[in-house]
């Protein structure tokens, strides 16, 4: 592909968009250890310069899009895409009393996301190779298992996914502690016992409990992956658990994580053994791009978390990338969401080197029975 650069880069036009897809667990809703939802929102951000279209996204609630459209679109409108970063830093600046975390720095990453996509289709290469990037490829992990599946769906899912070439799957547990034996059984005898088992509380199990399931999960399950199994605010509980916990059986968080002192927060605390990171949440590719090598200077290796479109060509960026979560629900909706997915391969995702940024389009006539915000002419 050309690195030639298109001459105008100036933004002439932002559009936001607000899609909710059900999800199609049992009665229409999932379960994980300390939540229950019945859909999940994109937040899907367009920017437009030089006769090209940039797409960023994110997942949260609608009120995402207004945060987009009130604080962040008059700062893009005019604005010059040859340096993301340049943009991020106003973008955080300008929102300092509205709130940095949480919504707002959601809203920046569908942004920045969209500009990096952006900059990227104008020089006609793809996101992974207009980064930094260390890697062509990023492993996967299966995720799903929610704690309402059916034991028969869940071992299904579970290994269905090894029997498509990935080699490590994580299941949701610690909603109801007493069914988890039974579901852990049945997950790894529909695995065998090559497969890497991975789980996540969702921050639902006290520090003593946590200590107790971490046991079990090694020695009777060959867990090798907690997640969260207190809430990722309790730093000296992660690291009670990453430092008394039975070896070999990796502790994990960071998934909640928005602004760069999160992150700090974790790694400083000594909490975690493997460091979560969500490019839809922490600030988009710029803010991944400073986690990433705050992570490296604490010799800690980063799993991507969810939103496998994106983040397939963002984590090329992170020096100590470990895999990326292949989450069931963001799946299903990019799939149904966007043309120029991206397939597993060998238990890995790798980005197309002949699609310009992320390589995505979207799929107009299928997502407009999910809108939930915007309208149905801002994208023509």
């Amino acid at each position: 592909m050309s690195g030639e650069r298109a001459a105008e880069t100036i933004v002439d036009s932002v559009d936001v968009h607000g899609l909710t897809v059900p999800t199609d667990g049992p009665g229409g809703v999932e379960q994980d250890g300390t939540l229950e939802w019945d859909s999940t929102t994109m937040i899907l951000v367009r920017v437009h310069a030089g006769g090209r279209v940039g797409i960023g996204y994110t997942y949260g609630d609608r009120s995402v899009a207004t945060f987009v459209d009130s604080k962040l679109v008059p700062l893009v409108l005019g604005a010059n895409v040859d340096a993301p970063p340049m943009l991020w830093e106003r973008m955080f600046a300008a929102i300092r009393n509205a709130g940095r975390s949480g919504v707002g720095a959601m809203a920046v990453a569908a942004v920045d996301m969209a500009v990096w996509d952006l900059s990227a289709r104008l020089r006609r290469l793809p996101l992974f190779r207009a980064l930094p990037a260390f890697r062509d490829e990023v492993p996967v992990y299966g995720s799903g298992g929610f704690t309402n599946y059916p034991v028969d769906r869940l071992a299904d899912q579970l290994a269905g996914w090894v029997a498509e070439g990935i080699p490590r799957v994580k299941l949701k547990t610690s909603r109801q502690p007493r069914q988890d034996p039974r579901r852990l059984s049945a997950v790894r005898a529909a695995l065998g016992v090559g497969p890497e088992l991975f789980v996540d509380a969702n921050g639902a199990l006290t520090r003593k409990q946590a200590l107790y399931w971490a046991r079990r999960f090694a020695d009777e399950w060959g867990v090798g992956w907690l997640e969260e199994p207190v809430t990722s605010d309790d730093r000296e509980g992660l690291r009670l658990l990453r430092q008394n916990g039975p070896l070999g059986l990796d502790i994990a968080a960071g998934e909640y994580g928005f602004v760069l002192h999160d992150f700090d927060d974790l790694l400083s605390a000594g909490a975690v053994d493997c460091l979560q990171a969500d490019v839809t949440r922490c600030g988009g590719v710029t803010g991944l791009l400073q986690l990433g090598g705050l992570a490296a200077s604490h010799q800690i290796d980063v799993s991507a978390h969810c939103a496998p479109a994106a983040s397939a060509h963002a984590f090329c960026a992170v020096p100590r990338l470990r895999h990326l979560e292949y989450f069931h629900d963001h799946v299903r909706i990019e799939h149904r969401v966007f043309d120029g997915n991206l397939p597993v391969i060998e238990g890995a995702l790798r980005p197309d080197p002949d699609r310009a940024g992320l390589g995505l389009e979207v799929r107009w006539p299928d997502v407009e029975q999910y809108r939930v915000y915007g309208n149905t002419t801002s994208h023509r």
